[in-house]
């Protein structure tokens, strides 16, 4: 699941991925709505999936999170 941290007052869990190298990715499947957010290393292209998103609670969850204002999809 997620790396931790540490945690932020409330108890929101910090995490962090490397802005530098990797971009915040949602995958999204057109077949039966699946949705995996994790990251993508710029160089390479290769995925790393960080949690499955079932609800745009999660998704919100997911990017307060890790800091994230904004998600690529993907298709």
């Amino acid at each position: 699941m997620f790396f931790k941290k540490g945690k932020k007052p409330g108890g929101l869990e910090l995490k962090t991925f490397d802005r530098e190298k990797q971009i915040p990715v949602l995958r999204c499947s057109i077949c039966n709505g699946e949705q995996v957010a994790g990251f993508k290393d710029k160089d390479t292209g290769k995925f790393h999936e960080a949690a499955f998103i079932r609800s745009e609670k999660e998704l919100k969850e997911f990017m307060e999170a890790y800091g994230i204002e904004r998600i690529t999809k993907e298709y």
